[in-house]
C-alpha cells in the first residue's frame, strides 16, 4: 500500500479544527447512550416483546462495528473530511427515520443507520494526524478519543431530561439537529486532509469482515436471550470464526487490503487493540450499573430512590471528567510516552471500581465513583489513538483507528452482554417485575475490575520509548517542538527535484523504498522543488521521484545520520543520479 503527501504546513490549520471535530465525535457518541433513559419502557413504546425491543439498540452496535473500519479505509483513499460528512449525514438520515416512527422495523433501520456514524472517530483522529503540528497533536487526539465516553456520559442527563417531560422521539429530532450543526462546522471549519492511500478499495474484504463482525457480535448482544449453550448462539459463534479465517488468508493475499493484517501483528498496534477490547469493558459496566442503581427504589434497601434526571446528572460528571483529562494526558504523555499514561488510566479505573464495591449506599458517592472512572477511562483512552499512531504508517491512519474503534466496540458489546447476564440471573423477581440485586451490582463491578487487571497486563507488553539522549518533545513547548521536527529531517532524506535546466520542479512525487521494496515513506516536493523524507530506522534506501513528463528516477542512498542532500535530477528518462 502506498500514499501520497502534500507538504502541507500543519499549522495551517484553524485553531478551531479540534473543537469541531471533538464536537462531531460526541455527537456520534451520544446515540450509544440516547435510548438509555427509555430502554425499560421501549417493549410498550414500540408495542412489542423484550426480546424485539433489544434489537433498537442492538442494532446501532453492530452497524457501528461493521462501518468503524470500512469508514477509515474509505477516508484513507478518497478524503477523510468527506467520510466524515458522509458519515454525519447517514446519522441525521437515520434520526430521522427514527423520529418519525414507532413501527419496529422501521425503527430499527433508522437506528441502523445511526450507527454507521461510528467511524466519524477514527476520521477525525485521522485528519488530526494530518493537520496538527506535533506540539499539538497529542491533546488533540486525546480529546477526539475521549469523545466516545463524554457524548456518552454527557447524553445521559440530557436524554432523561427530554425524556421525561416531553414526547421520546424528541429525542431523534435532537440528534438530527446536532448531525446537521457537526456538518456545517466541519464544512465551515475543517479542510480536506492532503494525505491520500494508493490503491482501490477492498470490497470483497469489507464484505468478509462484516459478515465475520456481525457473525460474532450477534450472539455476545443475544446470548443471554437465547441461551449461551443453545444450537443458534454456539452455531453463529462458529460460524464467525469461519468467516474471519477465511476473510484473514484473503486479506494477506491482496496488495491494497481493507485491514493491513501484517501491520496489526506488531506488537504495539495487536497490545493496543487487545487492551482497548478491556478498556471498553470497564467503561460500559459503570454506565450499566449506576443509572439503575439511582434509580432502583429505596423500599428495594439498596436502591437510592433518584429520578431519571438525577440520575443521569450523577452520572455526568464521568464524561465530564473526561474531557478535562485530556490536556493532563498531553502532559504526561509528552514527558512519559502514551505507554506509561494508558497503565496509569488502567490503574485509577481499577481503584475506582475497588472503592465503588464500598461507595454504593448514598447518592453523592456515585459523584466519586464517576469522577474516578472518567479520569481513568479518559488517560486510557487518549492514550489508544497516539499508540496507534505512532505505530502505523500516516497512509493507514484511517482504517488503523477504525480498527481500534472497533475493538472498543467488540468490548462494549462484551460488557454488555455479560452484566446484563450476570444482572438478570442474580435478580430478584417482585410482583412479576425483575429487580437487580446489590449481589448483582457488585459481581459487575469486580468483572470490570478483572477486565482491568487483564488490560494492564497486555499494556506491560507494549513496545516502551526508545532510550534517547536527545530532547524530548514537550506538548506545551513549540520550541522543543521545531527542534524534534528538525532533528527528524536530519534523521531522513532531503534534496531537491530539479528539471535539465536546473529549476525546481513542483509538486514532484518522492517516494522512500527500503531494501525489501517496500514504500517507507513519500511525499510531494514544494514549490521551490524541496523535499524531505524521514526514515522509520537506519539503513539502505532508494529515493525514487516521478514528475508529469519525466520518466521515473531513481536515487540509490544509504542513510548513516549524515546531512548529506540527495538531489533528484528529471531531465533525462531514466537517469540514475546517485546519492
Amino acid at each position: 500500500m502506498t500514499q501520497t503527501t502534500t507538504d502541507r504546513p500543519a499549522g495551517r490549520a484553524s485553531g478551531a479544527v479540534v473543537p469541531v471535530l471533538a464536537f462531531a465525535g460526541i455527537v456520534v457518541a451520544v446515540m450509544q447512550t440516547l435510548l438509555v433513559p427509555v430502554i425499560k419502557d421501549l417493549p410498550q413504546l414500540l408495542d412489542t416483546a423484550p426480546s424485539n425491543a433489544t434489537w433498537v439498540l442492538t442494532s446501532t452496535l453492530l452497524s457501528g462495528a461493521v462501518a468503524t473500519p470500512i469508514m477509515g479505509r474509505l477516508g484513507d483513499l478518497y478524503g477523510k473530511r468527506r467520510m466524515l460528512i458522509l458519515s454525519l449525514s447517514v446519522m441525521v438520515v437515520g434520526a430521522l427515520v427514527s423520529a418519525l416512527t414507532s413501527d419496529l422495523l422501521l425503527m430499527i433501520t433508522g437506528r441502523t443507520l445511526q450507527g454507521f456514524a461510528m467511524g466519524a472517530i477514527p476520521l477525525g483522529i485521522g485528519l488530526m494526524r494530518d493537520m496538527l503540528p506535533r506540539e499539538k497533536l497529542g491533546s488533540a487526539m486525546a480529546l477526539m478519543s475521549s469523545s466516545i465516553g463524554v457524548g456518552g456520559g454527557l447524553a445521559l442527563p440530557a436524554a432523561a431530561l427530554v425524556a421525561q417531560h416531553s414526547d421520546w422521539h424528541a429525542l431523534f429530532y435532537g440528534a438530527a439537529g446536532l448531525g446537521l450543526l457537526a456538518i456545517a462546522l466541519t464544512l465551515l471549519v475543517v479542510p480536506e486532509s492532503p494525505m491520500r492511500a494508493e490503491g482501490t478499495f477492498d470490497l470483497p474484504g469489507a464484505i468478509g469482515l462484516s459478515a465475520g463482525l456481525v457473525l460474532f457480535l450477534l450472539p455476545i448482544t443475544k446470548g443471554s436471550d437465547w441461551g449461551w449453550a443453545s444450537g443458534t448462539t454456539l452455531g453463529l459463534f462458529a460460524a464467525s470464526a469461519v468467516v474471519l479465517v477465511l476473510w484473514g488468508v484473503m486479506e494477506l493475499r491482496v496488495k491494497a487490503p481493507l485491514v493491513d493484517l501484517r501491520t496489526t501483528t506488531r506488537p504495539a498496534v495487536l497490545f493496543t487493540n487487545l487492551a482497548s477490547i478491556m478498556v471498553g469493558v470497564s467503561f460500559y459496566v459503570v454506565s450499566l450499573v449506576l443509572p439503575q442503581l439511582l434509580q432502583l427504589p429505596k423500599s428495594t434497601g439498596y436502591g437510592l430512590g433518584q429520578s431519571m434526571v438525577v440520575a443521569g446528572l450523577l452520572v455526568a460528571p464521568l464524561g465530564l471528567t473526561m474531557m478535562f483529562t485530556a490536556p493532563v494526558y498531553a502532559r504526561l504523555s509528552a514527558k512519559y510516552g502514551p505507554k506509561v499514561t494508558l497503565i496509569l488510566g488502567l490503574l485509577i479505573i481499577a481503584i475506582g471500581y475497588g472503592a465503588g464495591l464500598g461507595l454504593m449506599s448514598a447518592a453523592w458517592k456515585s459523584l466519586v465513583i464517576s469522577v474516578l472512572l472518567g479520569a481513568g477511562i479518559g488517560l486510557a483512552y487518549s492514550s489508544l489513538p497516539a499508540l496507534i499512531v505512532g505505530a502505523v504508517p500516516a497512509s493507514e491512519t484511517g482504517a488503523a483507528g477504525g480498527l481500534n474503534t472497533l475493538m472498543r466496540s467488540i468490548g462494549t458489546s462484551v460488557s454488555s452482554a455479560v452484566i446484563g447476564m450476570v444482572l438478570a440471573n442474580t435478580a430478584n423477581t417482585v410482583g412479576g417485575v425483575e429487580i437487580p440485586t446489590m449481589h448483582g451490582f457488585r459481581v459487575s463491578f469486580l468483572i470490570a475490575t478483572g477486565a482491568v487487571a487483564v488490560g494492564l497486563l497486555l499494556a506491560l507488553f507494549l513496545p516502551g520509548r526508545r532510550p534517547s539522549n536527545k530532547p524530548q518533545l514537550r506538548a506545551s513547548s513549540e520550541e522543543d517542538a521545531a527542534l524534534e521536527r528538525a532533528e527528524q529531517v536530519l534523521r531522513g532524506f532531503r534534496g531537491l527535484v530539479l528539471n535539465a535546466d536546473g529549476s525546481p520542479v513542483a509538486r514532484a512525487k518522492v517516494t522512500l523504498i527500503d531494501r525489501r521494496g517496500r514504500q517507507a515513506g513519500a511525499t510531494l516536493s514544494a514549490e521551490d522543488g524541496s523535499y524531505a523524507l524521514t526514515v522509520p530506522d537506519r539503513g539502505s534506501y532508494v529515493v525514487a521521484a516521478r514528475a508529469t513528463g519525466h520518466g521515473p528516477l531513481a536515487s540509490s542512498a544509504h542513510h548513516a545520520g549524515d546531512e548529506r542532500p540527495v538531489d533528484l535530477d528529471l531531465s533525462l528518462p531514466g537517469e540514475t543520479v546517485p546519492a
